[in-house]
């Protein structure tokens, strides 16, 4: 399971969770310490993650914030945990105290929903006001999980992550002022687009008379451009399928001179592979080849790489091949028969693609 589906899986867990949490404990424990094993980190290891770890403020000794990531012996992400329902709002300088007595570079707050990411782009070793990345774990992103994957063991680089935290921060800051400003444009909002399109004086009638004009005309520019992108979407959607019908088409009907000739049955079978392995792998991978004697699904149209083999002419079987090419068949009475063994086939790409990450390894080696 990749990051992405990793992080979903748990959205969809706290929610159902959420009205069994009822102290700030428990959403230590069943959300945020799910969400640091997520990012690579094991939280059983005081090496990696050091729970109440320990910032003196000065003579205020004993002060601890819930988690440190530690790198090298020292804290390079503290994280300060709140309630679900607690508005981490009024939390920040809390946080933000611990921040300049550790040589931690970020900050994170959460409580266990929301997640919001600091560290020091206004001044050096001063844990800034506003984060520069937040979101809200059960309504994340792709573009935020792409974020969120920086912080994540494997891929975590200082440098890197603090190159694009400028950027992201104001990004971010620039997003919520003009959502907030479509929402409810203010007067400086409505005077410079009244002035682009408005000749004459701009009186405070005239504002009020474009205040909701220009709301209008932004709510019906974005709702234009989503109908775009659903339309393009639908259009590509219905070229691929009919492309996929005429080739299928082409297939059944050919008089191949091998003597293959590949059936309804086998391709409706192949659909049905397809459709089991989708929440998997990328379903544009999985391909088909057809022999005498049986129907070949493939991994990357590669025959190196068979998902299964389907038997469809007299008795009918769904085989599958181990390491060592060794088939193993299990009967089958009809084509819905297949869905009784998704597990067997997930469990086959799963070994296909281990097998192609360790050639990668070792190519990389040599």
């Amino acid at each position: 399971m990749d990051f992405k589906d990793q992080i979903a899986q748990l959205a969809s867990r706290v929610e159902k969770m959420l009205p069994q949490i009822q102290t700030e404990e428990a959403t230590k424990n069943a959300l945020v310490m799910p969400f640091i094993q997520i990012m690579g980190y094991d939280v059983f290891n005081p090496f990696e993650v050091n729970p109440e770890y320990i910032a003196d403020l000065g003579i205020k000794k004993g002060e601890k914030v819930d988690y440190a990531i530690m790198k090298d012996a020292e804290p390079t992400i503290l994280i300060e945990c709140k309630h679900h329902q607690e508005n981490l709002d009024p939390h920040n300088s809390q946080l933000f105290r611990y921040f300049h007595t550790t040589k931690a570079k970020f900050g994170l707050l959460t409580n266990g929903l929301v997640y919001r990411f600091y560290t020091d782009l206004v001044e050096k070793n001063k844990m800034d006001g506003t984060p520069f990345f937040e979101f809200k774990l059960t309504e994340i992103k792709d573009a935020e999980i792409a974020e969120l994957k920086k912080f994540h063991k494997s891929y975590f680089d200082v440098e890197s992550i603090t190159n694009t935290a400028s950027e992201l921060k104001y990004l971010n800051e620039l997003k919520s002022l003009l959502h907030k400003e479509i929402a409810d444009p203010s007067d400086g909002f409505i005077s410079f687009f009244t002035k682009q399109v408005y000749p004459k004086v701009i009186t405070a009638k005239v504002k009020e008379q474009f205040a909701p004009i220009i709301k209008r005309s932004f709510n019906q520019l974005i709702s234009d451009a989503i109908n775009e992108r659903l339309k393009s979407a639908l259009n590509q959607e219905k070229e691929k399928d009919a492309s996929e019908a005429i080739k299928i088409e082409e297939t059944i009907n050919a008089e191949p001179e091998s003597g293959i000739v590949t059936t309804e049955e086998e391709i409706e079978g192949f659909f049905i592979v397809k459709s089991m392995l989708r929440e998997t792998i990328d379903s544009k991978r999985i391909t088909y080849r057809d022999a005498l004697s049986y129907f070949a699904i493939l991994l990357d149209d590669n025959n190196r790489k068979t998902i299964c083999r389907l038997y469809l002419n007299t008795k009918k079987y769904l085989a599958v091949l181990d390491e060592n090419k060794k088939e193993t068949k299990y009967e089958i009475q009809s084509l819905d028969d297949l869905y009784r063994h998704a597990s067997i086939l997930n469990g086959v790409v799963a070994r296909l693609e281990a097998a192609k990450v360790n050639e990668l390894n070792q190519a990389t080696i040599k």
